[in-house]
């Protein structure tokens, strides 16, 4: 489950890189970023390319639709992270050395990174989305993805083995922090598992619908390889690419493109990225977008020093400096 990445770089050196962090997505509002969106003149530019690439307005579409992870919530939340980079690079500090995006900040990584043009990433966010919608309408419909913290690896291996003896199907398909991970199964063993965590002193989170990061889903992870990911260009980045797989560090359009693919099928190892980003250097990470998970946990706040930029410290007022 764990497995600590290949380092980067040889030796030691000066922890004085900057990386910028693009968050997975979970629920948010859409009060907690609409002023953002109409308001910022980053996020503005954004929303407008956006508006166009897709043929409506993404601000009315993500307000009048339900749902955390619908076409226009997943849009959002990547002109959004995006937006915010623009306004670290011009308020934080411009430098930039590279780029990292578990899960579903991947894309706006890509995108940061220069292997992906933004246009290009509105139109395949939306498509994404939409066959994953299908997808899951008939596929896999018993599965979940449960989040929890406080079990280590060596007390999850124990449970998983309860699970695996009483025939139940499980998939490991995050680990954020080194206690703390998600698992997919099925939804009708979710209260033995969790019986299983409480009594090993585990603290169970949230269900996920639809799951996410199993090698279940390969059906799905060919058709958008194939039919999805095919249709765009994936340039060499400018910036590299951390992946959030096993902390490579990638250098390549079509090592970024095949990121995004595998993120389909493979787990998500957060703490690989952590080790990576310290071997290339990395002090201080950006995380750009809205994040309750990946720039909170130990592992990343232990290792570096984080500046959480969102939307509300992207609107808060700024002094004005006055010369005398």
């Amino acid at each position: 489950m764990g497995g600590k990445a290949v380092s980067a770089v040889a030796g030691e050196r000066a922890r004085d890189a900057v990386a910028v962090v693009f968050p997975g997505m979970g629920p948010t509002e859409f009060g907690a970023v609409a002023k953002f969106m109409l308001v910022d003149r980053f996020a503005r530019e954004l929303v407008a390319e956006a508006d166009d690439v897709l043929g409506y307005s993404l601000v009315d579409r993500y307000r009048d639709t339900e749902g955390d992870y619908s076409v226009y919530a997943q849009v959002a939340m990547l002109v959004n992270c995006l937006a915010l980079a623009r306004w670290a690079g011009e308020h934080l500090t411009s430098r930039a050395d590279v780029c990292a995006g578990p899960s579903f900040g991947g894309k706006a990584a890509a995108v940061r990174s220069g292997a992906l043009a933004f246009s290009d990433a509105v139109w395949l966010t939306a498509e994404l989305a939409r066959r994953e919608e299908a997808y899951f309408a008939t596929a896999h419909r018993d599965v979940v993805t449960h989040s929890f913290a406080r079990v280590g690896e060596d007390a999850l291996t124990e449970i998983l083995g309860e699970l695996a003896a009483a025939g139940e199907w499980h998939d490991v398909s995050c680990q954020v922090d080194h206690d703390f991970h998600m698992v997919s199964l099925r939804e009708s063993a979710l209260e033995r598992f969790q019986a299983l965590l409480r009594a090993k002193g585990g603290l169970p989170l949230y269900s996920m619908r639809p799951p996410l990061h199993s090698a279940a889903f390969a059906p799905l992870r060919d058709e958008i390889d194939a039919e999805v990911l095919g249709a765009v260009r994936f340039a060499d980045p400018e910036l590299p690419v951390v992946a959030d797989q096993d902390g490579s560090v990638l250098r390549t359009g079509a090592a970024v493109r095949r990121m995004l693919s595998d993120g389909y099928v493979r787990q998500v190892r957060w703490p690989c990225v952590v080790a990576t980003l310290r071997d290339l250097g990395v002090g201080t990470v950006h995380v750009c977008g809205p994040d309750r998970l990946f720039g909170r946990v130990g592992v990343t706040r232990r290792n570096f020093t984080v500046e959480a930029v969102n939307p509300r410290r992207a609107l808060r007022p700024r002094r004005r400096q006055v010369a005398v």
